[in-house]
């Protein structure tokens, strides 16, 4: 089609004279290289430079016209074969020409891409007739008279990324125009969510790795996803991320396990994770990743205490609640669900108590017998729902209880290291100072049931108990011993017979010193004089430091800081008794008056300590003859020369 449509215009052509010929060769190649618009040509142009040269020549005017006419012809029989067969679109290397142009996504309306034909000794140049893809002349300007083409919109690489057309100009190749549109960071990455939620075992090793949902950017290399980061929520750095790139240049994202779990610490997690693309400066996205810790049962129940302790007098009827104990679980659901059992193999075979297994509570089983039995020893578990249930014991010490006709004894017991009734002043409110226990001696006919208090001791200390059983004296206020050093406290035990009975045991407890005074000079400057002649030994004074500690915390020695400006070394002091005398010659030219510092450490463990100043002024004596500034002097002395003149002048 091609050939046929430029065989007509080369018969049209024919009948031109060889200098028009010619000419028009040159105007073809002018109009293959366009530069600007002003040098285009237009059809007209053409047609009018072809009629003066026709007009030279000795064919007639009309062939003008019949030329502009066999072009137009031309230009619109290869339109119609573009269209109907795609030639233009299929064209080969040998009838066509590509011209590659670049431009950025999102530069202004109006911009100016290039121009179609600018190619160097081409004859492919304007006027064109534009085939194009679909959308192309949308988005595109394209100035079929210049060549020239410009932006209609703001382009968008994501929405398209190239362009296509072909240019046929009136002579020479066509000209294949790709417009390829570059990329701009003009996209940050998204997640596909806003936020997921994934569920970790506590147990779950570490390295474990669960996939997340990647964020996805539509622009390209390097402006596409680079990393993920957390940004907050990672307690304990208990998780960390990993990535990867496959072929479809999608950054997939991992999350790992890097701590150890553990549902009861942290039960969840809340990260948020961002993701941020090669731009400068990034754009990022974000994801909320909800984690949930799920629970195995690696926590056995625990009792409140060890060891419980009630009374109960031995009338009391079946049924009657003696005590509660209660263990928890720190596991969830049924690994957290704890039902209690008394075991009977190691206690309480007769079956004297029950127990509740839901509530923990104990009660009388069967009636109870002073005479027979006082004590009873129950051996209690506590057992989770789990699995695989794990359990645990606790003691359980019930005192069978008489009427009563005794008043109670008190036994104390002092938690001190060597049992002795001291506590030491650093011990602070809570610790426990003496355990009381009560019991009545008649017990077998006398509720033991008793009320302890504790007078005494300013507020100080304070009584503590949890069964009404054993009591504990606990330090209730902070103490200093060099305000009080010594207390007397009184427990009273009252029973709760008819009528009551009361019992009452003094505790005189003593309060133990820590190192908590640093030593005290008694003056903060000292003065003190020394002539300069002393010999090394001479007394210069005595400093004299308090402690209000006792014992080694009070025990004090001194000692001299020793810095090349102060001449500690001309003086040395005693370390017990404070007395500084010199250790060698002084020099009041040196240094008329050493400023001394005096330390006073005590024997405490760490010790503490504290400083003074001594001020010892030197007092001078003539201990230096005079000195010639030079041994020999000359001088020259005119004849004549007054009496009274001065002709030299000496100094030392």
């Amino acid at each position: 089609m091609f050939k046929s449509a430029r065989s007509t215009a080369s018969s049209v052509n024919s009948n031109n004279s060889s200098n028009s010929n010619r000419e028009s060769k040159a105007n073809t190649r002018r109009r293959a290289t366009p530069r600007t618009p002003q040098k285009d040509y237009t059809m007209f142009h053409r047609c009018r430079r072809r009629s003066r040269h026709s007009s030279r020549s000795t064919l007639p005017a009309t062939n003008t016209n019949s030329c502009c006419r066999s072009w137009t012809g031309l230009l619109w029989l290869l339109l119609v074969s573009c269209s109907l067969f795609g030639s233009c679109a299929a064209g080969t290397s040998d009838k066509e020409r590509e011209r590659r142009l670049e431009v950025f996504e999102g530069v202004p309306i109006d911009h100016q891409i290039g121009y179609i034909g600018d190619f160097d000794s081409i004859d492919s140049g304007p006027p064109y007739i534009i085939v194009a893809e679909a959308g192309v002349e949308t988005d595109l300007a394209i100035d079929r008279t210049t060549g020239e083409i410009r932006t209609k919109v703001r382009l968008d690489r994501e929405t398209r990324a190239s362009y296509s057309l072909v240019a046929i100009p009136l002579s020479g190749l066509n000209v294949r125009v790709v417009v390829t549109v570059r990329d701009e960071n003009d996209n940050a990455p998204t997640f596909p969510q806003p936020a997921m939620h994934i569920e970790f075992p506590e147990n779950t090793p570490r390295e474990v790795k669960r996939t997340l949902l990647p964020a996805r950017d539509l622009d390209l290399e390097p402006y596409n996803t680079q990393r993920y980061n957390i940004v907050s929520g990672n307690v304990n750095d208990a998780f960390r991320l990993s990535s990867h790139r496959e072929r479809d240049g999608v950054l997939y994202l991992d999350l790992q396990i890097s701590g150890f779990l553990d549902r009861e610490t942290t039960p969840a997690y809340s990260l948020l994770i961002e993701a941020l693309d090669g731009g400068t400066p990034p754009l990022r996205g974000l994801m909320t990743v909800n984690i949930t810790i799920q629970d195995v049962n690696d926590n056995q129940p625990i009792f409140n205490q060890s060891r419980y302790f009630a009374t109960v007098p031995e009338n009391a009827t079946v049924g009657t609640s003696v005590l509660q104990v209660y263990a928890s679980d720190t596991d969830a659901d049924e690994n957290g669900l704890v039902e209690y059992a008394i075991n009977r193999r190691q206690s309480d075979k007769e079956q004297m108590f029950r127990i509740d297994a839901r509530t923990g509570a104990v009660y009388i089983n069967k009636p109870l017998d002073f005479e027979t039995k006082e004590l009873h020893e129950l051996v209690v578990v506590a057992k989770d729902h789990g699995e695989q249930p794990l359990e645990t014991t606790a003691f359980v010490s019930i005192r069978v209880t008489d009427v009563n006709d005794n008043q109670p004894t008190i036994n104390v017991i002092f938690l001190s290291e060597d049992a002795s009734p001291k506590i030491s002043e650093s011990a602070q409110p809570g610790e426990f100072v003496a355990r009381i226990s009560v019991h009545d001696p008649d017990s077998k006919t006398e509720y033991a049931n008793v009320n302890v208090s504790l007078n005494g001791g300013d507020g100080h200390f304070a009584l503590t108990t949890r069964d009404n059983s054993i009591y504990l004296v606990i330090v209730n206020l902070p103490l200093d011993r060099e305000a009080t050093s010594n207390y007397t406290l009184s427990v009273v035990a009252t029973d709760k017979g008819t009528p009551p009975l009361h019992a009452t045991k003094s505790i005189f407890l003593r309060v133990t010193d820590v190192n908590d005074n640093a030593p005290e000079f008694e003056q903060d400057v000292y003065h003190a004089n020394v002539m300069e002649v002393a010999d090394p030994g001479t007394s210069v004074l005595q400093v004299m430091a308090r402690d209000r500690d006792e014992g080694s915390n009070a025990a004090l020695s001194y000692a001299l800081a020793d810095t090349p400006d102060t001449h500690a070394q001309w003086f040395q002091i005693d370390a017990q008794t404070g007395l500084i005398t010199t250790r060698s010659h002084i020099d009041c030219e040196t240094e008329p008056v050493p400023q001394l510092t005096v330390i006073a450490r005590d024997g405490g463990q760490p010790p503490l300590s504290s400083t003074a100043t001594v001020l010892v002024t030197i007092h001078d004596v003539n201990d230096n003859e005079p000195i010639f500034d030079q041994s020999f002097y000359n001088v020259s002395v005119a004849e004549n020369e007054p009496v009274g003149r001065c002709i030299l002048k000496v100094s030392h």
